[in-house]
């Protein structure tokens, strides 16, 4: 039902900032929870940051303060602006869609973030 498109990704210097997108289609993308994952190498998967279809936002401790989610339904599309960033910051990042009611789950195929120090 959804496809997901990230976008974004590249090489930063320490300090510096990246606009990650990702862009939906196949469905209505108002009905989503949408969020953004990281995975490094040989770690887990983590939730990065999540914005509901109210457009309420969570972040975890990792990004709080220096990063932002945001999402814009006309363009079915979600960002994640990340400042400041740091060498740990270096992960592949997925963007999720959860339907309105957790009944069905989406990923995109990451985009690539390496901070370098």
């Amino acid at each position: 039902q959804v496809q997901l498109v990230e976008s974004g990704g590249g090489l930063v210097q320490a300090g510096g900032s990246l606009r990650l997108s990702c862009a939906a289609s196949g469905s209505i993308f108002s009905l989503y929870h949408m969020a953004w994952y990281r995975q490094a190498p040989g770690k887990q998967r983590e939730l990065v940051a999540s914005i509901t279809t109210g457009g309420s936002t969570h972040y975890a401790d990792s990004g709080k303060g220096r990063f932002t989610i945001s999402r814009d339904n006309a363009k079915s599309t979600v960002y994640l602006r990340m400042n400041s960033l740091k060498p740990e910051d270096t992960a592949i990042y997925y963007c999720n869609a959860l339907g309105q009611y957790a009944t069905t789950d989406y990923w995109g195929q990451g985009t690539q973030v390496t901070v370098s120090s």
